[in-house]
């Protein structure tokens, strides 16, 4: 089976899973981060070198106050309780976006355990890097580093006309990953939803109306099954492929 070497997704419906079960919203928030740990762990066993999980999108601050909250406090809980797993195996854990405008517990965590697992998964070493996507717009993302390259540019560092796409795509948060290779989506939503716009530009895209909640490893695997047939062909024919 193929495995990509790089899997981002958008893991959506925790609250429509929720709320088909007559729970509140953040119970289903809850049983997700129960997704997030075996599909973590099942694409550190199967050898991917990035899974990319959009956690926490930008928009997602308009959402009722209290479900804001829950999210915030899941994640603090979820960055302590997952510690051992994360430095034991090999994983290292990054963040994307405006992680400064997350609550100051979550920041502290979150910076804690990067720190601690910042040796893992480098050039030479077996792991897997883990990036979570928080208060995170793919828009926002492209004009930071629009923003970056300009500044250069104003100090004469770099001329305008030196820029090339793989400059750009090392001022982005996710540089030093491969673009990633495959792009889940759960609970049958048909768009990108602002998440990693510059660098799913070859995905695979895979979509599957299972809520993310119940997305477990034998779901992962039908994805990967499904990325095993598809014929990457970046621009060129399959009889070009095939020679």
């Amino acid at each position: 089976m193929a495995v990509p070497r790089h899997i981002a997704v958008i893991m959506d419906g925790n609250g429509r899973w929720a709320e088909s079960r007559g729970l509140p919203r953040l119970s289903g928030h809850e049983e997700g981060a129960n997704s997030v740990r075996e599909i973590t762990r099942a694409c550190r066993e199967k050898g991917v070198q990035a899974l990319t999980l959009y956690s926490f999108s930008t928009e997602n601050w308009k959402r009722p106050p209290d479900e804001v909250a829950g999210l915030m406090a899941l994640l603090a809980r979820y960055l302590v309780e997952e510690r051992a797993e994360i430095l034991d195996n090999g994983v290292r854990l990054s963040a994307i976006g405006q992680v400064d405008k997350l609550p100051a517990p979550v920041r502290l965590a979150l910076k804690e355990l990067m720190h601690a697992s910042r040796h893992n998964a480098q050039p030479g070493k077996p792991g897997m890097v883990l990036t979570l996507a928080l208060s995170y717009g793919g828009r926002a993302e492209i004009v930071e580093a629009a923003r970056t390259l300009a500044k250069q540019c104003q100090t004469g560092r770099l001329r305008p006309d030196a820029i090339t796409e793989e400059m750009f795509s090392g001022a982005l948060g996710t540089a030093g990953l491969p673009d990633p290779d495959l792009l889940i989506r759960t609970s049958g939503e048909l768009r990108l939803s602002n998440f990693l716009l510059w660098q799913l530009a070859y995905a695979e895209m895979y979509v599957t109306e299972t809520h993310w909640p119940d997305f477990r490893r034998p779901q992962l695997d039908e994805a990967l099954a499904v990325f095993g047939t598809r014929e990457r062909r970046f621009g060129k024919t399959g009889a070009q492929l095939k020679a």
